[in-house]
């Protein structure tokens, strides 16, 4: 027996997105104030610090080497830089490592395609940002259109604030509800959005549908194979 707390891992690679990785860092730091069992650490290939998809820069804590059996794993998404992790193996070598040992795997938004490209979806249900949910099946999951999706040990999120649910659901997992509710009222969760509630059934995906192509195309430029494969579900 022993009385380390658990590791919380959060993974760091150049041009995430931030809010996919700060989110659900807030809330769970906070579970591990609350209870002393969980720690969160963040990890990337070195503790030099990274750029993301905004000016915003990020220096993780520890190194993939320094933290080998955490006990739970979050990949945040982005959009190009994300297609290339897709193709790290260092990263991907780190994340299948981690996974043998690891109680949980989990993703916001297209961080669950580098769970993908690790082998990581094969055979589960899975969600990701809704402009790429329909590239899941070339990675061997099935897409659900939910805000989280619990396959086993594999929980994905959608796209970015979806995050700060996958999070609250993992405190209320982990600790329980009150303590997942404290947390909510620590992070004061409570969205009200000027827009209102997003109209599912009338989602720009016209609009931005440019964007998805050049992500895809721009992200695998250098891995046809990959690009190809994904392409043929998009």
């Amino acid at each position: 027996m022993t009385d380390d707390p658990k590791t919380i891992a959060f993974v760091v690679y150049p041009g995430l997105t931030p809010l996919d990785l700060v989110g659900p860092l807030q809330v769970l730091s906070a579970l591990g104030q609350l209870d002393p069992c969980y720690r969160t650490v963040v990890v990337g290939a070195t503790k030099e610090t990274v750029g993301t998809d905004t000016p915003l820069r990020i220096a993780p804590s520890h190194t993939f080497d320094e933290v080998p059996s955490p006990f739970a794993v979050l990949v945040p998404g982005g959009t190009v830089p994300t297609l290339h992790a897709m193709a790290d193996e260092r990263l991907l070598s780190w994340l299948r490592t981690a996974a043998a040992g690891a109680e949980l795997m989990t993703s916001v938004c297209t961080g669950s395609l580098v769970l993908g490209a690790a082998g990581l979806l094969e055979g589960r249900e899975a969600t990701t940002h809704w402009m790429f949910r329909d590239v899941l099946p070339a990675l061997g999951a099935t897409p659900v259109a939910r805000r989280w999706v619990e396959d086993g040990p594999v929980i994905t999120a959608a796209g970015v604030s979806a995050g700060i649910d996958l999070a609250l659901h993992l405190a209320e997992r982990l600790a329980g509800r009150q303590i997942a509710t404290n947390i909510q009222f620590i992070v004061e969760y409570d969205p009200e959005p000027p827009q209102g509630a997003l109209d599912w059934a009338n989602q720009p995906y016209g609009d931005l549908k440019p964007l998805r192509e050049h992500t895809l195309r721009a992200g695998l430029a250098e891995h046809p194979e990959l690009l190809a494969k994904l392409l043929a579900h998009a």
